[in-house]
Parts: C-alpha cells; structure tokens; sequence
C-alpha cells in the first residue's frame, strides 16, 4: 500500500511546503534552543575551568575525574583543536580520547602510570596552546576576576556550541517531531507506552505506541545473531491482531538539500536489514520535514519506503492508524 512513494504529481508541492514549515519554526525556536543549550554549556565550561584551576593545571587526576571535559578543554586553544589534532600533537592513542569523549570513560586497557602518562602528554597540550587573548589571567599570573572567568567561559561555550549546532537543531526539531506524532496519535485514542516499561517492539498492545523503541535485525541472510537498531516510534494499530508487524517511523528533519542525499542510503540498509529478519510484512515509513529534493524521494521510493509529511500529517491515517 503505498500513500505518498507512488504520486510524484504532487512531491514539489510537497517539497515547498515542508522547507516553509522548517523555516518557520527555525526562525522561531532555534535561537531559543540554541541560547538554553549555550547558558548550560557555559556552566560546564565554568566547573571545567575551575577544576583545573582555571587552565593552569591540566592534572591526570582531574582528567580521571572528569574524562568528559576534552572537548572543553580542546575548545580552550588556540587555535580550537580538532580531535585527530590534538591525538596527533599529544602522541596519545586515539581509541583513549574517543573513549573519553564520546563514553565519558578512561580506557580499560590503559591504567596506572602508564595511563597517567598519556593524561600528562594531553595536559601539556593544553597548557601550552591554551589561548591567552580570551584566558587573560595566564600572562597576569594574577587571580581572575568572576567577570573574566565568565567572558572566557561564554567564548569556550560558543566554539563548543559551534562544532555542535547541526546536532542542537537536530536533537530540538526530532523531540518536536516525535511530541507532533504523540499528540495526533493520543488524539485516535491510541495510548502511549512509556520508556522503561520493558515492552518489546513486538509485544506491544493494539491501539499502543512508544518512541526510541531497539528493534533486532540480522545484518546478514542466514546469519543467527542480531542487532538491535533503534526506532524513533513504533506503532501497534488498533486493528492489530497476535503476530502483526507495527508500524515503524523515522523522524526525518534537515535544514538543507545537501546532506538528506548523503543519508538516504541509511534508511535504505535498515529496511533491507528489517526484510530479511522480518519478511515484506515489515513496514517502515519516514515522517519528514525539511529540505527533502526529488531525487531524495525518488530514491527511497525505489527502495520501497514511504513517507508522511509534517505539514499533512493526518496521511498516517492512511497507512491504517
């Protein structure tokens, strides 16, 4: 049953209004959602800076306490170091600072001195390239004042907020996404299953939905073992019956043409992995809105996926909710 896949007639129309519905709302909320995320980064850069007694001393320990700060203290030179630049000047291994920025963890493997080490060669980095036109105090060697403090925080947290603000934007406008699907579906009477309840994605009750639900597929035909790949809502109809695939949707948003094209194949590899776990009763549709172009549509039409639009969301009527 296809609802939107198969009326190319009438995706430009479509197209249009949902870069307008977009628009609309990033002119709106995203500098709000932006300002709340940076006073929240300017606290953290404040607690970093004064863990390491406002950067003039990196100690292993404090990196041991707190091996989430990287990114903050990369932030803090001059020039901003990129990961892989500050791996390369340290000398130190790259899987260690990915664990530590990405998990917030120290590595397993690496402990003792030889892990205080590595953590001494990433403090002297630091140290050294810590930028003084915004971290005044280092060349005073007097004690900085709360403003100064404050103006160096507020700089650091504007680069931090900077490399991160695709990812701001798209966090906000996928939570909206989700609450637009929440409300129209609990509109139908449909109830939604919390988080942590324990339902599986195919335990669920007719008339039930949940969001960021793990769903397990084989990566490969004929292989045994799986992997859980998450999905934004899953969707049990009313009309369900014991052993019916829900429906399942991805909430899509993008702020411009050209990166939907570089993450079409995504949706494409999960359906297939969904297929040949799940056989062609698995449905998956994305819900969209944004800059999506005919030749991202055409794609996945060709791959058989549908899709409903934000600014007609009463389709997902149509797929029989």
């Amino acid at each position: 049953m296809a609802v939107n896949r198969d009326k190319p007639d009438r995706w430009k129309a479509d197209i249009s209004q949902s870069v307008d519905l977009f628009n609309d709302w990033f002119m709106t909320f995203a500098p709000n959602t932006f300002r709340e995320t940076r006073l929240q980064t300017t606290k953290a850069v404040k607690n970093t800076l004064k863990a390491t007694d406002n950067l003039t001393n990196v100690r292993p320990e404090v990196l041991r306490r707190n091996p989430g700060v990287l990114p903050t203290l990369r932030m803090s030179t001059c020039p901003p170091l990129a990961r892989d630049r500050l791996i390369g000047l340290a000398h130190v291994p790259k899987s260690m600072v990915e664990r530590m920025e990405r998990q917030e963890k120290l590595p397993v493997r690496l402990t003792g001195a030889e892990l205080n080490s590595e953590l001494c060669k990433i403090g002297a980095i630091i140290e050294k390239l810590a930028d003084r036109d915004i971290l005044t105090w280092l060349d005073t060697g007097k004690v900085p004042t709360k403003a100064a403090i404050h103006r160096g925080a507020t700089i650091i947290a504007d680069r931090l907020c900077g490399t991160a603000a695709d990812p701001i934007i798209r966090n906000a406008q996928e939570s909206r996404q989700l609450k637009r699907i929440g409300e129209w579906l609990c509109s139908r009477g449909y109830r939604h299953v919390p988080p942590g309840s324990g339902v599986k994605f195919d335990e669920m009750l007719p008339g039930t939905f949940g969001f960021r639900l793990n769903v397990p597929v084989k990566l490969e035909v004929g292989a045994e073992k799986k992997v859980n790949v998450p999905v934004d809502a899953v969707i049990m109809r009313k009309t369900a019956k014991a052993g019916d695939f829900p429906l399942l949707v991805e909430a899509k948003s993008a702020g411009d043409f050209a990166n939907v094209n570089k993450r079409r194949k995504e949706e494409a590899k999960k359906v297939e992995q969904l297929r040949r776990t799940y056989g062609e009763n698995a449905e998956y549709v994305l819900f969209l809105c944004g800059y999506f172009d005919s030749g991202y549509l055409g794609y996945e039409a060709a791959e058989g996926i549908d899709w409903v639009w934000e600014h007609r969301i009463d389709d997902f009527a149509d797929f029989g909710l």
